[in-house]
């Protein structure tokens, strides 16, 4: 999956000389942690609002209320930005967005064109929901993990012998992580079925596959935040 399907098109950002007190307002009123700073219509930066808290005075400050706002209204967001910040195109793939943000432990990233214009920005947020929509865990309650050989043809028979048992693959995923060598680990997700099935699924795949653990929860309904 590329960047550009999923990244935030057209995203805020704010020139090099506006205060950090803009700054912060532009923030709570888009509902935004970071916004990408440019110059002349170029990115040269990124401001995010740990940058602002790091920067603005302490609460222990002896300065008035007076004092404080001229302060945070001369405080420029050239002055905090992290200059020169990590970059993708859109056509990069989503996976590499994903490891860049990993490895340097950035929440999001800005999407320039050839011309450091900027073109959108992609986040955790877009990744996390790259990964629902990959698995189907909205559409398909059943996950099924297995431990496999790494072989040529073993992936074909397992999901055979799921088809042949009226089993509905909604998606399948593997990982050699932390697996000895010849061996990976796959995941499967499954449309949903009567338990009666599903047990019965199961108990004739362990007789040819080792299974892992079989789950089956109903993603559409989790609590959300108020």
């Amino acid at each position: 999956m590329l960047v550009k399907e999923w990244m935030a098109k057209d995203p805020i950002v704010i020139d090099e000389n506006t205060s950090i007190m803009k700054a912060t307002q532009m923030m709570k009123e888009h509902g935004i942690r970071r916004i990408p700073v440019v110059r002349d219509g170029r990115l040269i930066g990124i401001i995010s609002d740990r940058d602002i808290k790091e920067a603005a005075p302490s609460k222990a400050t002896s300065l008035d209320v007076h004092e404080l706002y001229y302060l945070l209204s001369e405080i420029k967001v050239k002055d905090i930005m992290t200059p020169d910040p990590i970059t993708l195109k859109e056509n990069d793939s989503v996976e590499k967005a994903a490891v860049i943000m990993l490895e340097n432990r950035i929440s999001g990233i800005p999407v320039v064109d050839d011309d450091y214009h900027v073109i959108g920005v992609i986040t955790q947020t877009d990744v996390f929901k790259v990964m629902i929509s990959i698995t189907g865990a909205y559409q398909s309650p059943i996950q099924i993990a297995f431990e496999m050989e790494d072989s040529p043809g073993s992936l074909n028979r397992l999901l055979n012998q799921i088809r042949e048992q009226a089993g509905r693959v909604v998606s399948v995923l593997t990982s050699h992580e932390n697996m000895p060598e010849g061996k990976r680990e796959v995941y499967v997700r499954l449309k949903d079925m009567p338990d009666e099935e599903l047990n019965r699924l199961v108990e004739n795949l362990k007789r040819e596959f080792k299974i892992l653990f079989v789950i089956k929860e109903d993603l559409s309904n989790i609590p959300r935040k108020r």
